[in-house]
Parts: structure tokens; C-alpha cells; sequence
């Protein structure tokens, strides 16, 4: 394991049955394969030295003894390889013959026996196999040598835990990883020799991804395929990994050419989650019950040489799996309008409550012409139509500025007018340089002051005009702002319900697109929409060029947005380091996106920014979660406003 990743395998490659030499040559041939590929743990399929479909031939002592030689074989044959690895093959014991897993890795083999066999359909595997029931453990002899056959045991690989099923034992109610995993498993290998059939792959894909979430675990997975006999059935080869309820890799099956699945499995994601998620170990202090875990590790030159040897330079580790780059927007053009309705909808939802709970029809927004209060609005409008209120309840102010340019004021202005809203337009200008001549500041100098003065100014507007209406503000201000603290204190950073505090910046924008594109091709809401999002954000504090243009831009200034969505999505998400996030923005973002230096000079502001602006999250007004990450003080984050970001900008 580097870095919390370990890189695992799972293998299906082409078999002749009961040709058991030709099996431990493909076996063997893939291991140095994956050796190559720097793979750490593998899976090979059910009876992966005899194959799966040899009927009663498994009763056939010539059978059984060349699969005991190979197993001799490849024991020994591993004590120079880094990567372990489990195969399927039949043991006999005590006069009955068992479908057996072997783990094996440095020279050492350990043996899980299946624990539920199948005895219905097209399966008949009672007329050959026994069970060994849960948290047995039998000492059988190989070819004069003792091995211990157990189910219900976790083995140490590489800085990971390992537990092992095999292929019914994931379809039964349940199945023997639930526990293993709640024991500590976080990686579940399973050797399976399941046929194929019409609409099974799909159903088998959806269960590996509910046990992998259920059991906050990875799960590799691999099928019999190419050479199994077609007598009755056919196998199709699958390798499928997958991690915490997504998949990460899968082979194209029906191809014996492609058929082994690689990936980075993340173990540090993992344990993570298993300390959060707390009714885990609580599920964990009363199901989990008979499961050992191996004392130590194996050990041997070869096994240290080859650690030593593997990506120890962090920079430099390339992930066999997709980082992307924008993790809170939804991924596949497939579920675009699903994910996109359905985070509306919350938002919708918790503001039509809200307006029900304090008997409110109507409220105050601001609108600047820029991308989340644009998103307030569309929200705000979809509210009203879903309670049935008359969108004119909608007060939409424009409050022009020193730095409202003629492009983000006419989009405030038309999108009001063709969305059929209240609008309102009140100058901000001279109140402003009143309060500067009141508190003696040169108007000249465009500081913090300058700035703040203006956004707490539009602030008291707002909140004065949802006194008269007898309506409230509605917050525009997204979840990046308040991760970044990009937000003046009792400025914009206070309204009565903030609908837009669980939407990162990434995501606000992905929304204002949705809306546009369902909006009619040639309506002025879509060129409204297009445009806005093809606007540089800005807060408009500071007065335009000399063309009228944007002069202050808000990514020069705090960094870029899908940067920043990024760091704080694997901060919240998943607890993790700063060496960690940038290794992770490494791999998401390519080089010519974001030199080395700048994903590292924008990870240490986005820490310091981070914990500094504590304080004005402590205080923020109630808004709706909407994805896995929120900061609301009384909801998902609770941090002292004074903790000290010094562990997280330390150098990496």
C-alpha cells in the first residue's frame, strides 16, 4: 500500500478444463503480468487450477492430485513476487471434498473453504462440494504438507486486511463479507464461476456495488470465462472491482483477450468513512461474531525489496483510477437531468417550507447579474410556481454600484423582466460615499473598507424591503464562498435563508446551464443564462476599466473555483491531508491545467482561508444541505472558530 492506495486485480484468464497444467501456466503467465503492472493483490476465479465446469471429474483422483501439485507450485512459486493473490481449487479433507480458495503470497498458502453451496437451477454443486460452516478451522495436509482451511478469517496483505468469499456466498441474505468487513476487511477478494445470463450482469454489477457501500469496502470480483465448457452454460469472463458502491474498473466480457480489471483501491477513503459513519462499529460490537484476523504478516526479502522499490516518491504515483476533477458535478450525460432535478428540487423543497412555516409570500433577493444569485432566483421562481404564488411576490433588487458593469446589470435587469418578477432598482452610491464622508474614508482608496462598505449597504436594502413587504431575504451565497470566507461579514454573508449554502461555485454554474438549456432555444432567459455564466465572476466592488469591463476578478484573487471545489471536497469528504489532496489534484488535473507549484500555492491559501473565516460560518442562517459536503455549524461542521491551520500548511 502507497500513499493509502493499494492496487488490486482481478483476473479471468482462459482455462481448459481439467487441464490443470495448462491452467497453472495462464495463472502464473498473468501473475508476471501483473507483476509488471505493479499490482499488490489479485483474484483469480472459482477453481481457477481445474476450472469450474469439470462435472464429476472433481471425484477423479488424477483431478485432485495434479490441482495439489499445482498448489505446491504456485506457493512456491510466489515467494519472489510482491503481488498475493487468491485461486480456486478442490481440497479434499476428512473424506469430503471442499471448493476452496487459496490465498497465497511470499511462500505462505492459507485456505478458505465456500461457505454456502448451491444446490438449485442450473447449479448441482452438493453432489461434489461440503460446506465448512462459519468460524471453522480445519488443519488439512497437501502432498504431505499441513495447510489451515477456515471460513471466517481476515489475512494481512500489504498494509491492508483481506477477507475472502466465494461466488454463491455474495447472493445468499447474507453474505459471509458483511462480516468480515464489519471484523475490519476493507478489501473483499471473491473467486467466483457464475454463468451468464440475460440481464444477470446487470443485477450482478448493481449487488457488487451495494455490498461494497454496505460494507464500506472494496470488492474484487472474478468470473470463469473463456474455455469453461458450454456443455449446458456459459461463462463470460467478468473482473469487476468496486469501492464503496462505485465501480472502478470492469473488463469487456466475452474477450479472452480482455480479461483482467486493475485499479487503485483507496484504503485511507475507506477507514474514513467507517470512523464516521459510527453506527458501523455499533452494527459491527453485535453481528460480527467467529471472524479471526491473522496475527502478523508474511515475511520475506523479496516482499520488503519490492515495496522498497514501488512509487516511494508521492509526486510522481500515477493512479490506476479516475480522479475527477469535479466531484461535486454529476458525471454522464445520462444522469444530467435526474442529478440536476433533484438537487433543485431539495432546494425548492426547503425554501417552499420555509415560506409555508412563517406563512411568507413574498421575498427579497439580490440581483447582481452574476451566477448564484442568478441561481437564487431561478429557485426562487420554481418555488413560487410549485406553491402556486404569483411570481410578482418575487422582489428582485438591483442595487448598482462602483463596480456594476453594463453587461451584468442588463442580464439582472432582463432576466427580472422575462421571469416576470418584481424588479426594483436603488443606487447604491451616494448612501456609500455618505458613509464614507460619516467615517472619515478617502473614497480613493478602494481597500476592505471600500468594498465592505458597499456589500453591507446593499445588505441593509435588502433587509428593510423585506420589512415592508412582510417577506424575507433570500441568501445568494454559495458553499465555496463559505469554505473561502469570500463573503462580507453582516454583508452578503447575512440573509434569512440562504437557499444556495449547500451548492458549491463548480455546481452553481453546472445549474445555471441546466436551467438554460431547458429553457426555450431562442427565449431571452436562455441568452440571459448563457451569457451570465459566460460572465468572469466577480463581486464588483472595485470601478471597471477604462473599457467598462471587469476589472476585479475573483479567481485572480482567491484562486481558481474548481481547485478550490476540489480541496474542499476531499477536506470534508474524507478528512484527508494536504500531501493526500494535492497527490489526488495531481491525478484529476493535467499539467498544463496546473503547474505543480500552482495546485500548491492555491492548496496552502485554500487552508489558510479555510480555518481563518471560521468564525463567519458560526453564524450563518439556516440553508439546505444539498450533496455530502455542508457547513453548517449546526449541522455537518462544527469547528472552533480559533483552530490553528498550521499542521495543514505545513510544506509537503
Amino acid at each position: 500500500m502507497h500513499n493509502g492506495f493499494i492496487r488490486i486485480a482481478a483476473a479471468a484468464p482462459t482455462v481448459k478444463v481439467a487441464d490443470v497444467g495448462f491452467n497453472l501456466d495462464g495463472i502464473k503467465s498473468k501473475l508476471m503480468e501483473l507483476e509488471s503492472s505493479r499490482v499488490e493483490l489479485a483474484v483469480f476465479p472459482e477453481m481457477s487450477l481445474t476450472a469450474y465446469t469439470c462435472g464429476d471429474l472433481f471425484h477423479n483422483a488424477t483431478l485432485l492430485d495434479a490441482a495439489a501439485k499445482a498448489l505446491i507450485d504456485l506457493r512456491d512459486y510466489s515467494k519472489n513476487l510482491n503481488v498475493h493473490f487468491a485461486v480456486g481449487l478442490p481440497v479434499r479433507h476428512a473424506g469430503a471434498l471442499y471448493n476452496c480458495a487459496a490465498f497465497i503470497r511470499n511462500g505462505k498458502v492459507d485456505l478458505v473453504s465456500k461457505s454456502y453451496i448451491p444446490n438449485y437451477n442450473e447449479f448441482y454443486e452438493r453432489r461434489w462440494w461440503r460446506p465448512l460452516p462459519p468460524g471453522s478451522c480445519e488443519t488439512v495436509e497437501i502432498c504431505g504438507e499441513t495447510f489451515e482451511m477456515s471460513s471466517g478469517r481476515i489475512f494481512r496483505s500489504h498494509g491492508t486486511l483481506v477477507g475472502i468469499e466465494i461466488c454463491e456466498d455474495l447472493w445468499v441474505p447474507i453474505p459471509p463479507s458483511c462480516r468480515l468487513a464489519m471484523a475490519g476487511a476493507q478489501i473483499i477478494l471473491n473467486l467466483s464461476a457464475s454463468d451468464d445470463l440475460i440481464g444477470k450482469y446487470k443485477y450482478l454489477t448493481s449487488l457488487l456495488q451495494q455490498q461494497s457501500a454496505r460494507c464500506l469496502c472494496a470488492y474484487a470480483y472474478a468470473g470463469a470465462g473463456w474455455g469453461e465448457s458450454s456443455t449446458d452454460l456459459t461463462f463470460d469472463g467478468k473482473a469487476i472491482i468496486c469501492e464503496n458502491g462505485s465501480v472502478l474498473c470492469a473488463n469487456h466480457r466475452w474477450n479472452p483477450s480482455d480479461n483482467t480489471s486493475i485499479a487503485d483501491v483507496d484504503i485511507q477513503a475507506l477507514e474514513r468513512d467507517r470512523m464516521h459513519m459510527t453506527t458501523f462499529a455499533d452494527c459491527a460490537s453485535t453481528e460480527c461474531k467467529e471472524i479471526t484476523i491473522e496475527n502478523s504478516s508474511p515475511d520475506s526479502s523479496a516482499y520488503s525489496n519490492a515495496c522498497q522499490n514501488f512509487g516511494s516518491d508521492s509526486t510522481a504515483q500515477t493512479l490506476l483510477r479516475n480522479i475527477d476533477p469535479h466531484p461535486f458535478v454529476p458525471a454522464g450525460s445520462e444522469a444530467i437531468h435526474e442529478r440536476c432535478e433533484e438537487i433543485i428540487n431539495i432546494q425548492v423543497a426547503a425554501l417552499a417550507k420555509r415560506l409555508d412555516a412563517i406563512c411568507c409570500h413574498t421575498l427579497t433577493v439580490g440581483i447582481s447579474g452574476g451566477l448564484d444569485s442568478t441561481l437564487a432566483l431561478l429557485i426562487a421562481v420554481r418555488t413560487f410556481d410549485r406553491l402556486g404564488l404569483d411570481r410578482k411576490g418575487i422582489i428582485g433588487v438591483t442595487m448598482p454600484g462602483f463596480g456594476t458593469t453594463d453587461r451584468t446589470h442588463s442580464n439582472a435587469v432582463d432576466l427580472m423582466s422575462h421571469l416576470g418578477v418584481t424588479s426594483r432598482e436603488i443606487s447604491i452610491g451616494a448612501a456609500v460615499k455618505q458613509h464614507f464622508k460619516d467615517i472619515g474614508h478617502n473614497p480613493e482608496n478602494h481597500d476592505v473598507t471600500y468594498e465592505n462598505s458597499q456589500a453591507r449597504q446593499r445588505t441593509m436594502l435588502l433587509m428593510d424591503i423585506a420589512n415592508q413587504t412582510g417577506g424575507i431575504v433570500l441568501g445568494t451565497g454559495d458553499l465555496s464562498e463559505l469554505a473561502l470566507g469570500w463573503a462580507t461579514y453582516n454583508g452578503d454573508h447575512m440573509s434569512m435563508y440562504g437557499v444556495n449554502a449547500g451548492v458549491p461555485k463548480t455546481l452553481v454554474k453546472y445549474l445555471v446551464n441546466y436551467f438554460a438549456s431547458e429553457a426555450p432555444e431562442k427565449s431571452e432567459v436562455r441568452r440571459c443564462l448563457l451569457d451570465i455564466i459566460d460572465t468572469p465572476i466577480s463581486p464588483e466592488l472595485i470601478p471597471a476599466d477604462s473599457d467598462g469591463n471587469i476589472r476585479q476578478k475573483t479567481e485572480d484573487l482567491v484562486g481558481p473555483y474548481e481547485l478550490h471545489d476540489f480541496f474542499l471536497y476531499y477536506m470534508l469528504r474524507y478528512g484527508f491531508t494536504t500531501e493526500r489532496i494535492y497527490l489526488l489534484a495531481r491525478n484529476a488535473f493535467t499539467a498544463d491545467e496546473y503547474s505543480d507549484e500552482t495546485i500548491t500555492h492555491w492548496l496552502s491559501v485554500f487552508m489558510r482561508r479555510f480555518f481563518n473565516q471560521q468564525f463567519k460560518r458560526s453564524c450563518l442562517p439556516d440553508g439546505p444541505k444539498v450533496g455530502s459536503v455542508c457547513l453548517s455549524p449546526r449541522g455537518d461542521w462544527r469547528m472552533p472558530s480559533d483552530a490553528s491551520s498550521t499542521l495543514w500548511r505545513q510544506n509537503r
